[in-house]
């Protein structure tokens, strides 16, 4: 959906405190945290701009997110353990 938050804190609420956690201690996880982010806007601006994309670029970016979602969400479910 257009308007549904998609930042790894709303994607996975149970994890927010490791998130905030990895985010100011390992470098990696602030790496893939801030190119997940970046890409977030970027597929939000598209779907709310109505700026005609190709639907295979638009898949692409979500492709490219998923991917990031879940290397994070590795490192979290590690870290957590």
């Amino acid at each position: 959906m257009l308007d549904d938050p998609h930042d790894l804190a709303s994607e996975l609420p149970e994890y927010q405190d490791v998130i905030r956690k990895l985010a100011q201690d390992d470098a990696v996880f602030r790496d893939l945290l801030s190119s997940y982010n970046s890409l977030d806007v970027a597929i939000q601006d598209i779907e709310l701009s109505g700026t005609p994309v190709a639907d295979i670029t638009a898949e692409d970016l979500k492709k490219q997110r998923l991917w990031l979602k879940d290397r994070l969400f590795n490192r979290l479910a590690a870290t957590a353990a």
